[in-house]
């Protein structure tokens, strides 16, 4: 059964940015434009689509990304709507490795902020062409030309305005298309019949200059328009377009528009470029990955014809259907019933269903095909990254990466009851969110989750009520401390036990050596001439990744260590894997006392956006929280961003003293940026030593 539409004729596209910059909005006004529905979405109201969990409608803000599709000028196009807070990253990282192109929303007063940058970043490192919504034109201090001027300072990218708007502020009413020359004006509420008229008057300077910048651009970045610009010949719009895709997809250039996504102004152009600029499956280069049976580098084109191969780029615990695998498939096809390999795990599994999603409600298929993003039921053992192919002709794609958890809180179930649930609850909610994690803390019998921050905390232990029925007292946030090594250091580790039996030997020399930021544990075996035989391997680098788990100096696991197996020796007889997991669990801790451990704290990349006359309180108050002020800039309306690098740990309660210092006008946005060294007193009230 060949898809409803072609391949070049679908876009997989993400709506991505900062927080409160307007994607659902957009993302629901797309909707109604392209009639998947009837009347208008509005998040205050929590009448939204794709922000359908109770938590996401009773906080007003995206905090699962969900899948729509929806058609415009016979063209399919899937939407996935991505939360904009930083605590809910892993969404955002996951649907950027999956999807062809992204509409970056910005927010017209504030332009390019704290997340945007973060989003901009990851796409950046996938490849991910992309266009520039401008939104929200219609509020006080709106200015596109500053934003544009941010896109190009900060995101280090190209922007290409493909509209000038019509009016300002409240006055906002349309725009003139810089390539059709052409103003379109938005008189009716709904903003579904847009009207077309000639260019206002009192614009026409400013368009002729824009459109002479914008040929410009295209000239310098696609030799196509370059040759006629030279040559003084007129370019269609149509040439223009052709363009403007190609100078896109291959990241030269980034087209923005501009428009009110909630008063439904400027939303059937920003669908007009989603058709007209972003890329097909077909126009992005082949998926390539290993085959696990020789290594080899292997590719898949999105096309029918290619063995079947899919990544898994999400996972749902749903009441009803049981996990739901959300997958990305890059080639081939796969029906209902038919066997397919976990490549990771080397087992072979059925499908029992296939579904389309539509944001929590979905549609029974009969099969996947290339470039499709669908939901399966039936696959067990399966984790977020993996991939799902042809027995027959297995890839291994790239799995996903995901930041470390750098917030933990203890907790611990109420009644009796509540503790079966509570182990179910955190088992499922750790396999859908790979940065959110469990760990028992055998000195304290506490069990502590981990997560991106308080919010993301927050909101997984009301889940736990809701969907699990578990209700838990939960402790204090304490910051994710890490340990590390500053220098390179070699021990031995010997585990030796003789009994009236068959005794246990095990013995490894390893070597410690600090790996650069983001690091985490790397275990290379560089013993020669069998001194540790190869079937032991596996159990030394399991000893050294269990002994990393709680360093030496305080009990917090261990980063950016490169451990290297050097030497060491066995017996024929009672060497065993439980010998030698044991003997590297030792060599690791001698090591890494060898190596002059300290202890690291994650320090966050902080804005705080406050009026002018609170700035100097502001960074006094910073200060004293170990603060690194990076940079100020002026925000309209009287308002001053300082940008600082600031220690988790100091942030706790932050909110508050804001409110104090500026009158409840101050906001702030922060997100992990990187591990740091503790100052020497605070790491030896860590270990217990102050």
């Amino acid at each position: 059964m060949a898809p409803a539409y072609p391949i070049e004729k679908r876009r997989n596209i993400g709506i991505i940015a900062h927080i409160d910059a307007g994607k659902t909005t957009t993302t629901e006004r797309i909707l109604f434009y392209t009639g998947r529905t009837h009347q208008l979405g509005n998040v205050d109201e929590g009448t939204t689509v794709t922000d359908w969990m109770d938590q996401e409608r009773e906080r007003g803000i995206t905090i699962t990304s969900a899948a729509v599709t929806c058609y415009w000028r016979e063209h399919e196009i899937s939407i996935i709507d991505t939360p904009g807070h930083i605590d809910f990253t892993a969404e955002v990282q996951r649907c950027l490795r999956v999807l062809d192109g992204g509409v970056v929303v910005f927010d017209a007063v504030a332009g390019v902020e704290p997340q945007s940058e973060t989003v901009w970043r990851q796409a950046d490192r996938f490849g991910v062409p992309r266009i520039c919504f401008v939104n929200k034109m219609d509020r006080v201090g709106a200015d596109l030309t500053r934003t544009v001027r941010m896109i190009r300072d900060r995101l280090g990218a190209e922007p290409l305005p493909l509209q000038v708007p019509i009016g300002v502020e409240q006055d906002f009413r349309g725009v003139v298309d810089l390539l059709a020359l052409q103003a379109m004006v938005y008189t009716d509420e709904l903003g579904a019949s847009p009207e077309v008229i000639p260019i206002p008057a009192e614009l026409k300077r400013q368009v002729d200059k824009q459109r002479g910048e914008l040929l410009e651009a295209l000239a310098s970045h696609d030799d196509e328009i370059l040759a006629k610009y030279l040559e003084g010949e007129e370019i269609s719009p149509c040439e223009l377009r052709a363009a403007i895709r190609r100078c896109t997809i291959a990241g030269k250039l980034v087209p923005v528009l501009c428009g009110s996504a909630l008063r439904n102004k400027g939303v059937q152009p920003l669908l007009d470029a989603i058709v007209d600029y972003l890329p097909s499956p077909l126009d992005i280069p082949a998926v390539r990955g290993v085959d696990p049976r020789d290594g080899s580098t292997v590719e898949r084109r999105a096309s029918v014809e290619e063995p079947f191969c899919a990544l898994v780029f999400k996972i749902v615990s749903d009441a009803y259907a049981g996990q739901l695998c959300y997958l990305r498939v890059y080639s081939g096809r796969a029906r209902v019933g038919d066997t397919v390999l976990n490549v990771r795990t080397g087992r072979k599994q059925r499908l029992a269903r296939l579904l389309r999603m539509y944001a929590n409600r979905r549609e029974e298929i009969d099969e996947a095909v290339a470039s499709d993003i669908i939901a399966a039921v039936g696959l067990r053992e399966v984790v977020t990254g993996d991939t799902i192919s042809d027995p027959a002709h297995p890839i291994y794609l790239e799995p996903i990466h995901f930041p470390e958890p750098v917030i933990s809180v203890a907790i611990e179930p109420r009644t009796k009851a509540d503790q079966d649930r509570l182990s179910e609850a955190l088992q499922k909610l750790a396999l859908e969110d790979p940065t959110f994690s469990v760990r028992f803390d055998s000195a304290t019998g506490q069990t502590l989750i981990a997560g991106m921050g308080e919010l993301h905390l927050d909101v997984l232990v009301e889940r736990m009520r809701r969907e699990f029925n578990v209700n838990a007292h939960v402790g204090k946030p304490q910051v994710a401390y890490r340990e590390t090594v500053t220098r390179p250091a070699e021990a031995e580790g010997r585990f030796i036990r003789q009994t009236g039996g068959r005794g246990q030997y095990g013995h490894v020399v390893l070597q410690v050596e600090p790996l650069g930021k983001g690091g985490g544990i790397e275990f290379e075996d560089a013993s020669s001439g069998g001194v540790v035989p190869k079937e032991f391997i596996p159990a030394v680098e399991e000893g050294v990744r269990e002994a990393a788990s709680t360093g030496v100096l305080a009990g917090y696991p261990l980063t950016d260590v490169k451990v290297r197996l050097v030497d060491g020796s066995y017996h024929p007889v009672d060497s065993s894997d439980l010998a030698f997991r044991i003997a590297a669990s030792i060599g690791l801790r001698e090591a890494v006392m060898k190596g002059a451990p300290i202890i690291l704290e994650p320090i966050m990349k902080v804005e705080v956006v406050v009026p002018e006359q609170a700035t100097g309180d502001v960074i006094g108050s910073l200060n004293q929280r170990r603060a690194d002020i990076v940079g100020m800039e002026p925000r309209p309306g009287g308002m001053q961003a300082i940008r600082a690098m600031v220690p988790l740990s100091e942030m706790f309660g932050y909110a508050t003293e804001l409110r104090s210092l500026t009158q409840g006008r101050g906001t702030f946005t922060m997100e992990f940026d990187h591990y740091a060294p503790v100052p020497e007193e605070i790491a030896r009230r860590l270990a217990g030593l102050g």
